[in-house]
């Protein structure tokens, strides 16, 4: 029972001293809540961005031609060889038919153009998925390589840029997210500290009549964890609305079909309950630095 009457006797006085240091408190809720806002903003659009490469990783391939009347059995060779490569998820063949066909039916200028030609100039092919975006490069240079193979086409530059910039763009985003972080943590703190400075007075008069350590601390611990909670009300309204009808302004795409937003539900939600813990926890990693440092017990 001692344990219970310790939590509820910290989270009243954790309460109280929220009220009671309303100012300091106040400031650090806002503070906390306009970092909150970055960190969301910056949560939704690394996910985004993942979304989008992985999206577009899912559209790209390497297209291979292969010479022109190249038997079935050097086919099924260079498929073989094809699907050898570890970077090769998928590969699928199609012949100068099935391309003509889908050429027809794709712009009626082909269909006049190849339907007044005798013989079809497409060239069999073989359509390569690969695993990673990274190692496309790698993989197309290989396939060039094989016996039977004229050229290979997958987008050759603009997937490099693509990649580079992908790449940039998320690390400074993890990097922002953390920075935002720790400042939170640091604006909590310094609160804190004013709240324990404040409060001399009662904590000796609580390590005079035996007060636990534990007991001690716990308000200053919950104190923070009901700052962090406070401070992430607002931003949890920010990204549920403004992802919302960020998402219907703009059709669910960005600039292109190749970057489409991920939806709101469940989205919004997720990113919410990751701004509730962040909050949460980093109000009581400030305490727990302050309490540490500042309350000596």
């Amino acid at each position: 029972m001692k344990p219970i009457r310790i939590i509820i006797r910290s989270f009243r006085d954790a309460f109280k001293s929220v009220v009671r240091n309303f100012s300091l408190s106040f400031a650090s809720i806002m503070c906390t809540t306009i970092t909150l806002i970055l960190v969301a903003v910056a949560i939704v659009s690394a996910a985004n961005i993942s979304n989008a490469t992985k999206l577009i990783e899912d559209e790209l391939s390497i297209i291979v031609y292969l010479e022109k009347e190249t038997s079935e059995e050097k086919i099924e060779n260079i498929k073989t060889d094809i699907e050898s490569q570890s970077n090769v998820e998928k590969i699928v063949y199609k012949s100068k038919d099935e391309w003509k066909h889908e050429l027809e039916d794709y712009d009626d200028t082909f269909d006049t153009v190849l339907n007044y030609l005798e013989d079809n100039p497409l060239l069999e092919t073989f359509v390569v998925k690969t695993k990673e975006l990274n190692k496309m490069e790698d993989t197309a240079n290989y396939i060039k390589s094989i016996s039977g193979v004229k050229t290979v086409k997958y987008g050759e530059g603009s997937i490099d840029t693509l990649v580079t910039v992908f790449d940039i763009v998320q690390k400074v985003v993890v990097i922002v997210v953390i920075a935002l972080i720790l400042v939170t943590a640091f604006l909590i703190s310094n609160t804190i500290k004013l709240t324990i400075f404040s409060r001399k007075s009662e904590i000796e008069i609580m390590r005079l009549v035996g007060g636990s350590n534990i007991a001690i601390r716990l308000p200053f611990l919950i104190e923070g964890f009901i700052i962090g909670i406070i401070g992430s009300i607002i931003p949890i309204c920010v990204t549920i609305y403004g992802y919302v009808i960020l998402y219907s302004q703009l059709n669910g795409r960005l600039f292109t079909n190749l970057i489409m937003l991920i939806k709101p539900y469940n989205f919004v939600f997720q990113v919410s309950g990751v701004l509730v813990i962040i909050g949460g926890l980093v109000g009581m990693y400030g305490s727990l630095k302050a309490v540490r440092k500042y309350l000596k017990i």
